[in-house]
């Protein structure tokens, strides 16, 4: 085969006339080549169960090292497990003070599985888990309708071998949902784009609707590169074409507004606040906060915090590939971006329905606009979403494989694959110089391997007789060579606990972060906070004592909540909590701790008779002494200051009926008293009041107000 046939399609397009296709072409699969279905090979089936059978044990080992992983969300599933209303709000109490500062979707996941086998980190983390193996099903699914089952396969263990995948699947973030829906919407595209059919696009935009609600307006980011390839390539007429987008975009608006709809029309005074919205707003939060906010930081439209170089690095084109982010999911990025553009030059004549362009256009336009995104904005954007490039990555990395495969007698493809495996190799090189102290081994191997791949498939075609054994031995070789980093950083994240509203995959690395994560501080674990100051987290990895655990070491399986003894979720396990923004847990200066047995013992006496157990200064501090003590606990302030705002008159109401046992006073790491960067004025004025007319005790190694006593 010539180079010049590589610009002809891989195989007949349902539109393409019959001549415009090569004699030896890129086959479909053939389940889709005729009415009369052909059953898959043999080996495909078992090696579809290989493959998430062994995402399953990967992505549940050990699986509640991690405690109760983001208290902050953790303390929200517990309330859902207790109260429906705070179930359908995302209330970070089961008394609906405040929810969290994002939509409750994923929560409504992990709550079902809490009221079904009882609240538990176990309970909690193996829903998140179940979403990553489906997800790597349907991408397996997804590629391989158009690409093949080798293809399919192949997508979806570089997807399951990501180690931000590996993270975010073992967590309760809200990612894993988004991710989740969002591969389950391209599946029903691809699906839709077939036979233009309007049932599949309605499908697809109802999933990114219900995505929104698992993480707003993050979900809407692949709707460019859908909606495009659609118009691009679904065999019908442009007239039915814009109808049935138009269907999809009506399914994504009821499948994510109802929700919102329904936040925003109930009546303000019987509903949670709103976290995150200064003005207590569903609307705000999702415009603002969570949305321009993002984009632009504090200082542009939508307002909603600033930081996001502190998290991720400066914005730019490289930001993905920097200190902070490169270890997350940046292993396969340059093999993806080279199969991109290598694709469509093959495919730049082929017919408008082409299906490898379709696939090329699909994916590729959801990485480039997400990357895009990442790279540019200005808000707050953390290492871990850059999971939602996995599943772009891997599936790009899979159709570039098959597209050289289905050429593999040409120079022009085997020059391609050949490059691929060397940026790639050299770039997992380059990663794993940033963490030389950690399995130095790993790079020669890389080198040897990679080398010696490339010179395999340059060199097969001079060697007639052993083209087909180099070749096979080439193209193992390569695979071990781009693979062999990311999986050992995914390994690395499986077995290693994390705990803290900011995780990171990977070991820490020589900028002093997590694979790639956060420079500076003592020992590689610490970071700069937003404003100034630092913060030099605990290592983290041990399970947290108490919560239920019976002096175990570990929370249980599954039961009951946590009842006295040492704090779960952040606390024992030693992670960064979201008070390291913004929320001080009390005793600590942003960091999680420890609450003391005194302390939950005193929260749980007589706390059926009010209506919260404590109040306290920030998400992070209520969140870490509800799960301590399974009582409700008020987040003054919320997360960071942009949410909970409670008036010193509500507050003095609050205590004059009785609702409120305890003031629990912060040590000034996050907002509210003691001078935190989320700091209020009427968060000050609460504690001030506080300070003025009750007298104050020492619990636990916390300074406690009683305001069921006697005021002074």
């Amino acid at each position: 085969m010539t180079t010049s046939q590589l610009i002809h399609p891989l195989r007949r397009s349902a539109a393409a006339p019959a001549g415009r296709v090569p004699a030896r072409r890129f086959a479909l699969p053939r389940r889709t080549r005729a009415a009369g279905a052909v059953a898959d090979p043999s080996w495909v089936r078992p090696a579809v169960v290989a493959l998430l059978v062994l995402t399953a044990v990967a992505y549940t080992w050990d699986l509640t090292a991690s405690g109760y992983a983001n208290s902050f969300y953790a303390a929200a599933v517990q309330a859902g497990t207790k109260s429906w209303k705070a179930f359908f709000f995302g209330s970070l109490d089961s008394s609906n003070f405040i929810t969290v500062d994002k939509p409750p979707a994923s929560l409504w996941v992990m709550a079902i599985s809490g009221r079904i086998f009882g609240f538990s980190s176990a309970s909690m983390l193996i829903p998140q888990a179940a979403e990553g193996v489906a997800a790597v099903g349907l991408l397996y699914a997804a590629v391989k309708r158009w690409f093949g089952p080798a293809a399919g396969l192949l997508a979806g263990a570089v997807f399951a071998l990501t180690p931000v995948a590996a993270l975010m699947f073992r967590f309760n973030n809200p990612d894993a949902l988004l991710v989740l829906l969002l591969v389950a919407s391209a599946y029903c595209l691809v699906r839709a784009i077939e036979h233009a059919g309007t049932r599949w696009v309605v499908a697809a935009g109802t999933l990114i609707g219900f995505a929104f609600l698992a993480k707003m307006m993050q979900a809407f980011l692949v709707l460019p590169a859908f909606g495009l390839v659609y118009m691009v390539a679904a065999p019908t007429s442009v007239r039915r074409r814009i109808g049935q987008l138009a269907a999809g975009a009506a399914a994504v608006v009821v499948a994510g507004g109802w929700w919102v709809a329904i936040v925003a029309l109930w009546p303000v005074g019987s509903r949670p606040m709103i976290d995150g919205s200064p003005d207590n707003s569903i609307l705000n939060l999702i415009v603002g906060y969570n949305g321009l906010g993002r984009i632009f930081g504090s200082g542009g439209p939508g307002g909603g915090g600033g930081g996001g170089a502190n998290f991720s690095g400066p914005t730019g084109v490289f930001r993905l590939f920097d200190s902070l982010m490169g270890g997350q999911a940046s292993w396969l990025l340059p093999a993806a971006l080279l199969a991109l553009v290598g694709g469509l030059w093959v495919r730049r004549s082929a017919p408008r329905t082409d299906r490898v362009r379709a696939g090329l256009l699909l994916w590729g336009g959801w990485l480039l606009v997400t990357a895009a995104v990442f790279s540019f904005s200005t808000g707050v954007i953390h290492t871990y979403y850059t999971v939602a490039l996995a599943p772009a990555i891997a599936a790009l990395v899979a159709m570039g494989v098959a597209i050289c495969w289905s050429h593999r007698e040409a120079w022009a493809a085997r020059a391609m694959a050949s490059v691929g495996v060397a940026a790639s190799s050299a770039w997992a090189y380059a990663l794993l110089e940033r963490t030389s102290h950690w399995e130095p081994w790993l790079r020669p191997l890389i080198v040897c391997a990679a080398a010696a791949s490339v010179i395999g498939l340059l060199a097969a075609p001079a060697l007639p007789r052993l083209r087909k054994r180099i070749g096979t031995v080439a193209i193992l070789l390569g695979v071990l060579a781009v693979l062999s980093g990311p999986a050992a950083y995914a390994a690395d994240t499986i077995t290693t606990g994390h705990t803290g509203s900011i995780p990171s995959a990977g070991p820490a690395n020589a900028a002093g972060g997590f694979g790639g994560g956060f420079p500076g501080g003592a020992g590689g674990r610490g970071f700069r906070l937003p404003g100034g100051g630092s913060f030099t987290p605990p290592t983290g990895g041990a399970p947290p004592t108490g919560a239920g655990a019976s002096g175990s070491g570990a929370p249980p399986l599954f039961g009951g909540a946590a009842s006295g003894g040492s704090a779960g979720a952040d606390s024992a396990a030693g992670g960064l909590g979201r008070g390291a923004v913004g929320g001080g847990v009390p005793g600590g200066a942003g960091g999680a701790t420890k609450t003391s047995a005194a302390l939950v013992k005193a929260l749980q006496q007589d706390a059926s008779s009010y209506r919260w157990a404590a109040a306290t200064s920030g998400s992070q501090s209520a969140a870490t002494l509800e799960l301590s003590s399974n009582e409700a606990v008020m987040a003054i302030g919320g997360f960071n200051g942009q949410g909970g705002n409670l008036t010193l008159a509500a507050f003095e109401s609050y205590v004059a009926k009785g609702d409120i046992h305890y003031y629990i006073a912060s040590s000034g790491g996050g907002s509210g008293p003691g001078g935190g960067p989320g700091s209020s004025n009427s968060t000050s004025a609460i504690a001030t009041w506080v300070a003025d007319h009750y007298t104050a005790e020492t619990i636990g190694g916390q300074t406690v107000y009683d305001l069921s006593g006697q005021a002074k």
